[in-house]
């Protein structure tokens, strides 16, 4: 494994923006899909969320579909059958009794404001999915991906996976790394990892120059994961990425490290008021401008 890094600037003064999305958007959504949502357990409140969420995104005009029997929400400014070179998703259950802000209504929050953003242009050739059922063992994604025509997922430049991007803290010590990892981090936990594989590794030196040059402000870790490692690391696999990573599509997990960070992983006390949102919006905004890049519309 390698890892790569950018730190912070302080002395940069380049502002941070993403068209038509707000610090008080990320928190509405976070807000609107805090809610113990667990497929089973939750039942009623899963559905509940699966329906506020496609009314949103049909809301920015976009076209929305339910796809496979636990109802992935796919969404797009093309036609559902279209294909797409980039797709940016999050899931959006939780787990019993947690209200899941972090886990998983921060990515969730990313997901539908990147969404938005894109709604001044509809910009095309770009698939939005929230998926289901992520904690029962991702099944959810794992359904999208094994029904995607061998055509549409031919086309995939990359899958651009959210899991919890809301959790961030300035302090020593509030971060730490999954057991035996051979790696290194600082023990600060203010950073986004991004991690990839044999398929999407080449993207990472590129993310990094677009962090430094777009959001100096935002700590960026890129892990490269080779020759099987994530295999006797599971913690490199637990979210939709893995799914993707299982048919060689390249796709990146976007995340604030999860538990090794936030002592409210998986708990009730995963609540709105525990995020920093102006982290969430760094991400959002680093993700934008690698999106673009990758469409070939950045400058």
């Amino acid at each position: 494994m390698q890892i790569l890094s950018t730190a912070a600037s302080e002395t940069s003064q380049v502002p941070i923006r993403v068209p038509e999305v707000d610090i008080e958007y990320l928190k509405y959504v976070v807000g609107e899909n805090s809610i113990p949502r667990h497929y089973n357990a939750e039942y009623q409140n899963n559905i509940k969320i699966r329906n506020w969420i496609q009314r949103e995104f049909e809301s920015f005009g976009m076209n929305v579909m339910l796809q496979g029997p636990y109802d992935n929400i796919v969404a797009s400014y093309g036609a559902p059958e279209n294909e797409c070179s980039v797709l940016i998703g999050a899931h959006y259950d939780s787990v019993p009794q947690s209200p899941g802000a972090d886990d998983n209504a921060s990515a969730v929050a990313g997901l539908i404001a990147l969404a938005k953003s894109f709604s001044l242009d509809k910009i095309q050739n770009v698939e939005f999915v929230a998926f289901n059922r992520d904690e029962d063992g991702l099944m959810g994604s794992a359904e999208y991906v094994n029904k995607l025509p061998l055509q549409k997922r031919s086309t995939i430049k990359c899958a651009h996976i959210h899991e919890m991007n809301g959790y961030a803290k300035d302090e020593h010590g509030t971060q730490t790394i999954p057991p035996g990892l051979p790696i290194k981090l600082d023990d600060v936990g203010n950073f986004i990892a991004i991690i990839a594989n044999k398929n999407s590794n080449r993207m990472l030196n590129k993310i990094l120059k677009t962090a430094q040059a777009k959001t100096p402000s935002l700590p960026v870790k890129c892990l490269k994961v080779y020759l099987g490692v994530d295999r006797v690391f599971p913690h490199l696999l637990r979210s939709d990425h893995a799914s993707f990573w299982q048919y060689d599509i390249p796709a990146l997990m976007w995340t604030d490290t999860s538990e090794f960070r936030n002592p409210n992983y998986h708990r009730r006390s995963d609540t709105p008021d525990s995020l920093n949102y102006k982290f969430m919006y760094r991400v959002l905004s680093l993700l934008r401008h690698t999106v673009l890049q990758q469409l070939g519309g950045d400058d």
